[in-house]
């Protein structure tokens, strides 16, 4: 049987590297985000029947024609891994528009939830029933870099959702875990190694940075385990880089 995997913000980074890692693994993968053309030249390095779907995850209507597609398309889902996320601009929290702020939660929360609440009706029903969800984390998910209360609280709100869907799929076969990054070499993370990221001690230092494949391999093996086991939490991070408290 084909197992089917859905990945959003696929389209570039830690989504782009996961759906190519999948397809690598033998998953069928669809490739949800905002633009066309990364998403469909990550479609074409995915291969393995990779399929490339438009879909803003702020958006309840579009996240419901996203699965009904899935649904239509494969007549089931196996992975979901809900990757799409923003951050806000770098600025103290009183400074913090309102707008940004929403942004980010509608982006890293609410589309995180969206997303698994469709995954949960449709693996609750397909049979063989079940599936495995994972929640791209953070270490800001734990401890936050300064000025960055939108993200730190959604992260934060994706960890409490991890640990809700872990318990309310269990009796549906749904397993879900969640994997917690530290910088991985994407764009979103270049400044980090070149210009410096902003420390809790005021000061400015470059930090290491990990090649994204390695984070594509730790998805595929919580991705890859029966559904009788489960990674809950995992964290993947450059070695040299401030530590989990950020020291």
């Amino acid at each position: 049987m084909t197992r089917v995997a859905l990945v959003t913000g696929a389209g570039s980074g830690i989504g782009r590297a996961a759906s190519i890692a999948l397809a690598d693994a033998g998953f069928t993968v669809a490739l949800a985000g905002r633009r066309q053309e990364p998403l469909e030249a990550a479609a074409a390095a995915a291969g393995n029947g990779a399929v490339a779907i438009v879909c803003d995850v702020r958006d309840p209507e579009q996240v419901a024609r996203l699965f009904n597609e899935i649904d239509e398309r494969f007549g089931r889902l196996d992975l979901l891994f809900n990757n799409a996320g923003i951050g806000a601009p770098n600025v103290p929290l009183e400074e913090l528009a309102l707008d940004d702020w929403r942004a980010v939660v509608d982006t890293n929360l609410t589309g995180t939830f969206l997303c698994t609440q469709h995954a949960f009706g449709l693996m609750k029903r397909q049979s063989p029933r079940g599936g495995r969800i994972i929640n791209n984390g953070s270490i800001s998910a734990s401890v936050p870099r300064p000025n960055s209360a939108a993200y730190t609280a959604t992260k934060h709100a994706v960890t409490g959702l991890t640990r809700s869907t872990s318990l309310d799929g269990r009796a549906f076969d749904i397993a879900c875990g969640q994997i917690d990054i530290g910088n991985a070499a994407t764009d979103l993370t270049e400044r980090f190694r070149t210009a410096g990221a902003l420390q809790p001690d005021g000061t400015t230092r470059s930090e290491p940075t990990i090649d994204v494949q390695h984070v594509g391999r730790a998805i595929v093996y919580m991705a890859t385990l029966p559904l009788d086991a489960n990674v809950q939490f995992m964290t993947v991070m450059a070695t040299t880089m401030p530590y989990i408290g950020r020291g």
